[in-house]
């Protein structure tokens, strides 16, 4: 009884102990996991291959790219295949996948803490063959604003562009529409055909063998009071650069046709664009944009966004591929897309 009591106290002082050094090794066992999940992140540059070129357009990736052209440090391209096994990141475009143009290496020994990026700036109907990637890739990078890496076409920042716009009533030409792949199955085709029965459209690209080259393409859509910003696809947040470029960075009001309103009115400026959704018909609108037309006061209301508000469009897809840094802190370690056709066409 008299050593008892000793006896106990060292036993329940060993078990503290115990319990101490297995609560500190488990911590620097999770401290040391998450490292070796963003390894790079954690203590040096990130590094991102680029497994292939989208279309087959390759760039200069000599020098800091992500450091001199966007100000974004500790962000390396390659698209060295060598640098396969100290990548951080290796981004897959799509439509090379798709297409049997590139294939993905599982034949190498991929690092556990790699992650694999799947892109793609296509509407769903264009992304063919997603059940062969199922399992493999780890983020999805997109234009849509639920992707792991959100890439838009375009994107409103504050702070007006100072841009001068020439009176309603000097712009000769009412409506342009550029179109190059016009399918007659299309809700665009279609709402089109009805629309031009009411108004003027001058039609442009290599649909009607008009086709508009770079220098020229702004100025003359500048020219037109209204531009159809009407897109291929109508689904969820697909707004292309028929909005952010083609009518906002020329001058003409959008007429779109795409996603819902709403995802217009979350990512244009405020009184910026006419939907067609608003309108019962093709006539409808067309009488509207007659009154807009007449109405220099009205019409240009549709412009005052460029005092508060710039846009800002994304062409280069070094740009894009910088952004996958920004967002690496906080991009889920461990998540796999077991059914990608799902995600894409939800």
């Amino acid at each position: 009884m008299t050593t008892s009591g000793p006896r106990a106290c060292f036993i329940l002082l060993f078990l503290h102990v115990i319990i101490f050094l297995s609560l500190l090794f488990y911590s620097s066992f999770l401290i040391h996991r998450e490292l070796q999940s963003h390894p790079s992140g954690a203590h040096g540059d990130i590094r991102i291959l680029v497994w292939h070129w989208p279309f087959g357009r390759s760039y200069s990736l000599d020098g800091n790219k992500c450091l001199k052209m966007y100000n974004i440090s500790r962000c390396l391209l390659t698209d060295d295949r060598a640098d396969f096994s100290a990548a951080d990141v290796v981004v897959f475009h799509h439509y090379e996948l798709s297409r049997g143009l590139s294939s993905l290496p599982l034949h190498l020994d991929r690092p556990t803490s790699q992650h694999w990026v799947w892109m793609s700036l296509e509407p769903p109907v264009n992304n063919v063959n997603l059940i062969h990637f199922n399992g493999l890739f780890n983020w999805t990078m997109s234009y849509r604003r639920d992707a792991d890496i959100s890439i838009p076409y375009g994107q409103t920042m504050q702070g007006g562009d100072n841009l001068s716009f020439p009176a309603a009533p000097n712009r000769s030409c009412f409506a342009s529409w550029v179109v190059s792949k016009y399918k007659p199955q299309q809700t665009r085709a279609a709402f089109y055909q009805r629309l031009k029965k009411h108004i003027p459209i001058e039609v442009y690209g290599r649909w009607n063998k008009k086709p508009l080259p770079d220098k020229k393409l702004l100025p003359t859509i500048s020219n037109c009071l209204f531009y159809l910003s009407f897109e291929n696809s109508e689904k969820k947040d697909y707004i292309s650069e028929k909005l952010w470029r083609n009518a906002f960075q020329a001058g003409a009001v959008p007429v779109v046709l795409g996603p819902n309103k709403a995802t217009y009115e979350a990512m244009a400026p405020p009184h910026s664009f006419i939907h067609v959704a608003d309108f019962n018909s093709p006539a409808d609108l067309a009488t509207y944009l007659k009154v807009l037309s007449a109405d220099r006061q009205i019409y240009e209301k549709y412009l005052e966004w460029h005092n508060t508000y710039r846009i800002k469009t994304y062409s280069d897809w070094r740009e894009r591929l910088c952004q996958i840094c920004v967002r690496y802190p906080s991009l889920p370690a461990r998540k796999v897309y077991h059914d990608l056709d799902s995600w894409v066409n939800s």
